[in-house]
């Protein structure tokens, strides 16, 4: 009762004190819209939960999300709706709490995704291509494994007795979704054909996720859990024999599954949950009871989903990243005790590797219509939503171009209507990246990862008769590389709901495990 009059008290404050500047400050300053919605977000701040405990937590991770990509998102996101763009927020840009987050990993300055996410989900940070264990391994090598590995929130949550979830629009057994229940001394053994041979103690990711279970409850003697309730994305190929006339009758696709073993995973999880539900497509996806006791299982593609540009183009059909985070929620708050719930958005990152700025905005937006689904559906009182991203990318906004200029367009400056050119007499455009694949112009395409097949075109090129704005434009890139790489610049975390308050300042990454713990006291000390 004391802090919610505190609050009050503070909003009241703020509105004396600016009724005092009122009357020293002219009319056209008070009354001006960026001077009032200014007031009226610093308003809305004062007035937010002052609660530490929360019911449920739902942590959202834009792989790859770094600061130039919100700022251009929430660009593109205003000007896909009519509007300059600038003014624009992306949803969770509105939450009433922000931190800067250093992403560094211990042995590096420039991160991956198995590290940081190992740090977030963990509260320790460790090696680059690591998942689930600590600094003291060594990459790749099997025996180091053993007595390394730590204990994730989404493990603890389940011992808690909470429903738990993860979804993503990678491969479920890629690095982020996989360092939230797998312990791996390398992020790419998602099967066992991925394995080196002498790796006979250590265990791939897939088969983790499917015996999650069965592995906590060995772990830790005398517990007794029910396993992660909601497991949705890609990667099917990974639970999959290596298996032409099995593939082929599986509904699924003809694509050969990877597994050297002769094991259908997907067979292994339903034998273990009976009152399951295993989907492969949307159809099948929009079908789920989520009133039903049992969990739920979706693997949407043999590798990566597909970007949410290229989803229309799907003949079996691919949930949105918003209709997963949906379903999931539904899911999850049957439990009573509350749940923890991960959502990655993995292709962010992908359609910057790639050099496609249309692609990693698009799906960043998307990315933001899933945050606002979950706001939607919940109740800041009790739900505390953390959303952020691993790591950024060297994805840059330069040059001097005019308010409301395309953001996938070509600097054009104020007071001028033709893009303006560099000392090479040539004109360039707002987004570029500092390495990669550099420059294409392959029109309507909206599938990034086509890129891949053709080689390095880096540096400068004539874009006078090219159209930049298309979704098949890819960016030049600085120096040529096979594929764009990560940043080692902070990335953001913002925050609604109790603890929320909490996330302020500049962190290190392995807090935001504790924000976590904090929130649902999955750690009784």
């Amino acid at each position: 009762m004391r802090k919610n009059w505190i609050a009050k008290a503070s909003a009241i404050a703020i509105v004396v004190s600016s009724s005092l500047n009122a009357q020293v400050l002219p009319e056209h300053q008070t009354e001006n819209q960026w001077y009032t919605d200014a007031q009226s977000k610093l308003i809305e701040k004062s007035t937010v939960n002052n609660s530490f405990k929360a019911k449920n937590v739902i942590l959202f991770v834009g792989d790859g999300m770094g600061i130039s990509t919100l700022t251009a998102s929430r660009i593109m996101q205003g000007q896909l709706a009519g509007n300059s763009g600038e003014e624009d927020y992306l949803s969770f840009e509105n939450f009433p709490h922000t931190a800067l987050v250093k992403t560094y990993n211990v042995d590096a300055q420039t991160p991956d995704s198995a590290g940081t996410m190992t740090a977030m989900m963990s509260g320790l940070k460790t090696d680059v291509g690591v998942i689930g264990v600590d600094e003291d391994i060594e990459r790749g090598v099997c025996s180091s494994q053993s007595g390394n590995e730590v204990v994730t929130a989404l493990e603890l949550a389940e011992i808690k007795g909470l429903a738990t979830g993860v979804i993503s629009t990678a491969r479920i057994t890629h690095a982020t979704p996989a360092a939230t229940y797998a312990k791996s001394a390398d992020r790419n053994w998602e099967d066992i054909s991925d394995m080196p041979e002498d790796a006979t103690e250590c265990v791939d990711i897939a088969d983790q996720l499917i015996h999650f279970e069965a592995n906590l409850e060995a772990r830790y003697t005398g517990i007794d859990v029910d396993g992660i309730d909601v497991a949705m994305g890609g990667g099917r190929r990974h639970f999959l024999p290596k298996d032409v006339a099995f593939n082929s009758a599986d509904a699924s696709s003809e694509i050969e599954g990877d597994r050297t073993d002769s094991r259908d995973l997907t067979a292994e999880w339903k034998e273990l949950y009976p009152n399951g539900t295993y989907v492969i497509d949307q159809t099948g996806f929009d079908a789920i009871n989520t009133e039903s006791e049992g969990p739920i299982f979706g693997l949407f593609n043999e590798s990566h989903m597909q970007y949410e540009a290229d989803r229309s183009n799907d003949i079996a059909g691919e949930p949105s990243l918003s209709e997963m985070t949906q379903k999931a929620i539904q899911k999850l708050d049957n439990n009573e005790k509350g749940f923890l719930l991960v959502v990655e958005s993995g292709r962010i990152d992908h359609g910057h590797h790639a050099g496609s700025a249309y692609n990693a905005l698009t799906d960043t937006i998307e990315f933001a219509n899933a945050v606002e689904m979950a706001t939607n559906m919940t109740d800041s009182d009790d739900t505390l939503i953390l959303v952020t991203a691993d790591h950024g990318h060297v994805f840059t906004i330069a040059g001097y171009p005019k308010r409301g200029n395309p953001i996938l367009g070509k600097v054009v400056p104020v007071g001028s209507d033709e893009a303006t050119t560099a000392s090479d007499d040539m004109p360039y455009t707002t987004l570029g990246y500092t390495n990669g694949l550099g420059y294409r112009d392959l029109g309507t395409e909206t599938d990034a990862d086509v890129t891949y097949t053709l080689d390095a075109a880096a540096g400068r090129q004539d874009l006078s008769n090219v159209d930049t704005t298309t979704s098949g434009f890819h960016q030049e890139a600085l120096i040529p590389a096979g594929s764009e790489t990560h940043s080692g610049e902070d990335i953001a975390l913002h925050a609604q709901g109790p603890g929320s308050q909490l996330v302020q300042g500049v962190i290190e990454q392995s807090v935001v495990f504790h924000l976590m713990n904090q929130a649902l006291d999955l750690v009784n000390e």
